[in-house]
C-alpha cells in the first residue's frame, strides 16, 4: 500500500503510532517524547494525558484510600446529622433562647479581631465561645460546642463519684445513638470510648473531644468568619446574648 501524501491528504502515521503499555517512569517520559516526536501541546499528547488522568481514582482527601475515620467522611456525616436535626427542630417550630451561656464581659473590637487569626484563640475566649455557639445554633450543630464544654468540665472533676456521674451523663446525652444531641464520631473513637467506660476518668472522652474540636475547626469555623453574626459584631452591632 502506498503511504505517500496525495493532494494534501496525509496517510496514517503507522511508524510513529503510540501504543499504551502502562505508566511511564518519570525519568523516561522526556526521552520517549523526543523519540516519537510528541510534546505536551500536541493533540496526541493531550489525549494521552487525558486517558491517564481518567484512569486515576478520585479521592476525597490527600490519601488514595478513605476509611470511616477519614475527616472528610466525618464532615459528610456531620452534614447529614445537621439536616436531620434541622428537620426535627422545624417540626417542633421552636428555637428557644440560648441557655446557660458562659459568664463573660462584652468583648472589645481587638478581641473579636483576634478570633479570626486562629480557631484556638476563639475557643480560648469565653465571649468567643458564646458567639461561636450562637452561630452553631443557626446551623443546628450547637451540641458540638456543648459536648466540648462538658468534656472541659469533666477534666476539672476530682471526686470519683462526680467523675462517674459526669461520664455517664455525657455518654447518654452526646455519644449514645439514641440521643437527639448525638455528635458525629467515627467507629474508632467510639470503640475507644467504650473501652474507657469500664474505668471512667476525667479523660474518658479525650479522643472524642479532639475529633469534635477538629470538626468545628474545619467545617464550621470558616463559615463563622464570613457569617453576619461575626461581621455585625466587628461593626459594633453587638448581640444581646453576649451580655453576662
Amino acid at each position: 500500500m502506498c503511504l505517500r501524501t496525495r493532494r494534501g491528504c496525509r496517510p496514517p502515521d503507522l511508524l510513529n503510532a503510540k501504543i499504551y503499555t502502562g505508566p511511564i517512569p518519570a525519568e523516561r517520559e522526556g526521552e520517549l517524547a523526543m523519540v516519537v516526536g510528541l510534546s505536551e501541546t500536541s493533540p496526541l499528547g493531550q489525549g494521552h494525558n487525558t486517558t491517564q488522568n481518567s484512569q486515576r481514582p478520585s479521592a476525597c482527601c490527600f490519601c488514595w484510600c478513605c476509611c470511616c475515620s477519614c475527616s472528610c467522611l466525618t464532615i459528610r456525616n456531620e452534614d447529614e446529622r445537621r439536616r436531620r436535626r434541622r428537620k426535627r427542630i422545624s417540626q417542633d417550630n421552636t428555637m428557644k433562647p440560648i441557655p446557660n451561656c458562659e459568664a463573660c464581659a462584652k468583648p472589645s473590637v481587638e478581641e473579636m479581631q483576634l478570633w479570626s487569626q486562629s480557631f484556638d484563640k476563639l475557643m480560648r475566649n469565653p465571649a468567643g465561645r458564646n458567639v461561636f455557639r450562637e452561630f452553631l445554633r443557626t446551623e443546628y450543630s450547637e451540641e458540638n460546642m456543648l459536648f466540648w464544654l462538658a468534656c472541659e468540665d469533666l477534666k476539672q472533676q476530682i471526686s470519683k463519684n462526680n467523675i462517674e456521674e459526669k461520664v455517664r451523663s455525657i455518654y447518654e446525652e452526646y455519644v449514645s445513638i439514641l440521643s437527639p444531641k448525638e455528635v458525629s464520631l467515627d467507629a474508632r473513637v467510639r470503640e475507644v470510648i467504650n473501652r474507657k467506660m469500664q474505668d471512667p476518668t476525667p479523660h474518658t472522652f479525650e479522643d472524642a473531644q479532639l475529633q469534635i474540636y477538629t470538626l468545628m475547626h474545619r467545617d464550621s469555623y470558616p463559615r463563622f468568619l464570613s457569617s453576619n453574626i461575626y461581621k455585625s459584631l466587628l461593626h459594633g452591632n453587638s448581640c444581646g446574648s453576649l451580655e453576662p
